[in-house]
């Protein structure tokens, strides 16, 4: 697939876009969640050689290849590897599968109620190697806890600061601005970031696109419009900690949103599994996830 053919993917593609990047804070808690314990590794190289071996048998599973996984988020050490014996954004195209890059360096400490993302000067050239590799888009994320209209504008202007930079480097930046699922006052703060998020692309240049990764809204329907948008290419949901069955019940009262789940794809897998049964169970939550995805 080239661009053009990727981004008519992601536009117009029914199913969802898989999270495989867990990074270095979530990765042993991502390892333990598929049965491989902490005294199984020693440093970074054999955390991350575990990690990478349940993402490519997950990108090596008949059912991932199904047509149902239109796009697949993945860290930077993961888009660096192989995975059937290619280049892990080769062979995810050969799949039919569009690659996106992880970007972000990671958060900082929470001020007015958010955490902005730490600064990432390496980004240019960090793009330009994804893009080198055959990726498409990139994502990166910031966390917003409360409703507190400074901190929620400041992460929203971040990310289409920082999207600005991607798009400049020839990438589709999906924009993350991620808000806390358990904050009581989520459904007021998320229509301010709403506004601030109108007022990022009312500012895009005309004929630029961003993607949006979003908390299934607490006010079902809250991004409907917003998916319609001209600047727009696709909305995504995250699970944000939501069980599989409830973030798939949670999403499907959104029309015109598909999820873009870590957890929520990952919860049931282990590395003790028979391919046929991790491969069954796979294909179980990829299913039921394309579903809420319609």
């Amino acid at each position: 697939m080239n661009f053009q053919e990727m981004t008519a993917r992601i536009a117009t593609g029914q199913g969802f876009i898989a999270a495989l990047d867990q990074s270095g804070g979530s990765t042993p808690k991502a390892l333990r969640g598929y049965g491989v314990e902490d005294s199984e590794w020693s440093g970074d190289d054999e955390m991350f050689a575990q990690i990478h071996a349940m993402r490519s048998r997950i990108i090596e599973s008949p059912c991932f290849g199904n047509g149902k996984v239109i796009g697949a988020i993945l860290f930077e050490k993961t888009m660096e590897g192989t995975s059937g014996g290619k280049p892990v954004s080769a062979r995810l195209k050969e799949r039919g599968i569009v690659p996106f890059l992880k970007v972000d360096k990671g958060l900082e400490d929470e001020r007015d109620g958010a955490q902005l993302m730490k600064p990432n000067p390496g980004l240019e050239d960090m793009c330009a190697r994804a893009k080198e590799l055959g990726v498409f888009g990139t994502k990166m994320r910031s966390v917003i806890k409360s409703n507190n209209a400074a901190g929620i504008k400041a992460v929203v202007h971040q990310q289409f600061a920082e999207g600005a930079r991607i798009l400049a480097a020839g990438l589709m930046p999906i924009l993350e601005p991620e808000y806390d699922i358990t904050a009581e006052d989520r459904a007021d703060g998320e229509a301010v970031m709403l506004d601030a998020i109108y007022e990022g692309l009312d500012a895009l240049p005309e004929g630029q696109q961003v993607m949006l990764k979003l908390s299934i809204p607490k006010t079902a329907g809250l991004y409907t419009e917003l998916t319609r948008h001209q600047k727009v290419l696709r909305v995504v949901a995250l699970s944000g900690g939501y069980s599989t069955d409830k973030a798939c019940e949670e999403l499907a009262k959104n029309p015109g949103m598909i999820a873009s789940f870590s957890r929520g794809l990952l919860q049931d897998l282990r590395k003790g599994q028979s391919d046929e049964e991790f491969d069954n169970v796979l294909g179980k939550a990829i299913d039921q996830i394309a579903a809420a995805s319609v």
